[in-house]
């Protein structure tokens, strides 16, 4: 089968289209699955230029997210049969191959059915910012109807995904953008008050938003210095999610003691490194909570760009270059 393959830890380059041996079913609960997308994540072109979280095992595939068809089923599958259209997040990670593939093998408990009324693109590119959004936002951050969250880069892979799942739930949402474009999106995605990041203050503008008051949780898609100044936006003993870690060299917790923050950080990919199945397993309810979400139109994918498989390199240069719109996308 053809594969993009990280043949060492490099630029983009590194990644090469090779024929390599087709996967095979290895124990009873386990999908054959014909790959038709990959989604790109910001943690591929991190893995390909700093190393996988198993450095040893080189080469290797690359793709947490993926759609397809089911092609064979191992002998104890009780929830899918030939044919059926899936998608899920798994592997890619360096432990397991991932999916810039034809094919790839996955247990049936982290697969879930594709919403029909989307494409093979569009369902390649959510499963791990979905799962990613609900945890940082209800599992972590417990948002409730009524309440008030500020969520950075709401017009990105994860963030516009963030802003409608908290509008489904009744929250009143205020955002980051990088731009006007950027802006336009995130006003048809829902989002009631939105703030240009590098023209505006977002601290003072939240603020105001909330009558002084702060919010109820923020959510953190940026990092940096950015993690450091949302607490002071952040209502008293409110909530603080950060899907990346915080660089050191701005560390400044105090105002997070004065207002009794709860920090929390989220990284959907633990429970895979570590074989937290029950995890896992949580992880896939809620996939399949958003496909149920994304069946009836109340959420939507935005794609950014699609690239033919060989072209992976050249969505891992678009990725890393941080401003896009939604998703970005390999059709194989």
């Amino acid at each position: 089968m053809k594969a993009v393959v990280l043949t060492a830890v490099g630029s983009p380059e590194v990644l090469q289209l090779q024929d390599i041996p087709k996967p095979e079913i290895k124990h009873d609960t386990e999908l054959l699955v014909h790959i038709k997308a990959a989604g790109i994540n910001p943690v591929d072109a991190k893995q390909r230029g700093r190393g996988t979280w198993y450095p040893s095992h080189l080469p290797q595939i690359l793709g947490l997210d993926a759609a397809g068809i089911v092609e064979e089923t191992g002998t104890g599958v009780k929830g899918f049969k030939k044919d059926d259209r899936v998608f899920f997040a798994h592997g890619g990670m360096g432990k397991a191959p991932g999916n810039y593939a034809e094919y790839t093998v996955v247990d049936e408990r982290f697969c879930a059915l594709m919403p029909a009324s989307l494409s093979f693109a569009e369902a390649a590119t959510a499963p791990s910012s979905l799962i990613a959004a609900w945890e940082c936002m209800f599992d972590k951050g417990e948002l409730q109807e009524g309440q008030s969250i500020l969520i950075h880069a709401g017009a990105g892979g994860v963030g516009h995904l963030a802003v409608q799942l908290a509008r489904v739930k009744g929250a009143r949402v205020c955002t980051t953008v990088l731009n006007e474009g950027q802006k336009e999106v995130a006003q048809k995605l829902g989002a009631e008050k939105i703030i240009i990041s590098n023209r505006e203050d977002f601290v003072k503008e939240t603020l105001d938003w909330t009558n002084g008051k702060g919010v109820d949780v923020a959510l953190d898609l940026v990092g940096g210095e950015t993690f450091f100044k949302t607490f002071s936006c952040v209502k008293f003993y409110g909530s603080v999610i950060a899907l990346l870690r915080p660089d050191p060299k701005y560390a400044s917790w105090m105002e997070a003691r004065l207002r009794n923050l709860k920090i929390c950080y989220e990284l959907m990919l633990a429970p895979m490194y570590y074989d937290l199945i029950d995890v896992q397993t949580h992880q896939t309810d809620i996939l399949k909570q958003c496909a149920k979400l994304l069946e009836t139109g109340k959420i939507e994918v935005l794609i950014y760009r699609t690239f033919p498989l060989e072209k992976a390199s050249e969505a891992h240069k678009l990725i890393e270059e941080g401003r896009t719109i939604g998703k970005i996308v390999l059709e194989i």
